[in-house]
């Protein structure tokens, strides 16, 4: 990495204005740093919110705003490519073997879609590692809460995998390492694989839980569904150590009543959007409201 962006997210309830707060957020800061916003709901409601057609492709906003989705299709079809490609190449023996004749059914096995997303956060840490901030407008909650804690869960279930292959390999006797200039090196496929997963859940968890890299922002709105749901996550993320930074009280509308919100919430730090009187969409639209509300 050439820097240390701060990943900031932006979690909740569906329709509680997640990409409205995201979009709004990325332009304030836009104002002194370079900035990313990458759409991961499935929604995409950044295209409207932009006036603007989207893509994987970053979109200029303006010198500072960069903007891109994430096809979530996309990057599941490119990884099941590349488990039928590995397969091709280490299994020869498996040549009739046809991943696409199963696709349909394989696409849709459980976890794939937060793993896809995984990668695809991965690679735009890779890629825009130079940005200041990368803000990520996040999936309604359950696929949010399923993609947080992929990390840890997987690391445990690939812990055991790793201490039953080894066992495998001392009941087989077999010699799976190599010396290279006085390097050893791993040459059981199965093994190097493991412990390649084991690494990349280990980062990826390091980094939902580094409270100075990572800020996780629950937007909620001031109705019991919204709250309700709210604490259910916070008591979630606590489970995987994950911590929730900021409370972002939008389509506010009663002072009193997000008062009280800020009291419900009191340990969490919160921040208020009142509700707009017009659409936010479009960039005047959206540097008019920051500008009459003080944000």
């Amino acid at each position: 990495m050439k820097n240390n962006p701060q990943y900031v997210f932006f979690i909740g309830k569906g329709g509680t204005g997640k990409s409205t707060v995201s979009a709004l957020t990325a332009l304030k800061l836009s104002h002194e740093q370079k900035i990313l916003l990458v759409s991961m709901d499935p929604a995409h409601n950044q295209s409207d919110i932009f006036q603007t057609t989207l893509s994987d492709k970053p979109t200029e906003i303006n010198k500072n705003l960069l903007v891109i989705e994430i096809n979530t299709e996309k990057w599941i079809k490119n990884y099941l490519h590349e488990i039928e490609d590995s397969v091709r190449r280490n299994y020869l023996y498996l040549s009739a073997f046809n991943l696409e004749k199963n696709f349909n059914i394989i696409k849709n096995s459980p976890g794939l879609e937060e793993y896809a997303l995984l990668l695809a956060f991965n690679k735009v840490r890779e890629i825009y590692s130079t940005k200041d901030h990368i803000i990520f407008d996040m999936p309604p909650t359950a696929l949010t809460t399923r993609f947080f804690s992929l990390p840890p869960l997987s690391l445990l279930w690939n812990n055991h995998l790793i201490k039953l292959r080894d066992e495998i390999i001392k009941k087989k006797e077999l010699i799976t390492k190599i010396k290279f200039n006085k390097k050893e090196y791993e040459s059981d496929k199965v093994l190097k694989k493991l412990q390649q997963q084991q690494s990349f859940y280990t980062d990826v968890k390091n980094i939902f839980t580094d409270i100075n890299t990572t800020s996780i922002n629950l937007v909620l709105n001031p109705d019991k569904l919204s709250m309700e749901e709210s604490k259910r996550i916070i008591e979630k993320f606590r489970e995987i150590n994950i911590q929730t930074d900021n409370i972002i009280i939008n389509k506010s509308v009663d002072e009193s009543l997000s008062t009280a919100i800020k009291e419900k919430f009191r340990d969490i730090k919160s921040k208020i959007f009142p509700l707009s009187k017009t659409p936010l969409i479009g960039i005047e639209s959206l540097k008019s409201y920051l500008l009459n509300n003080n944000l």
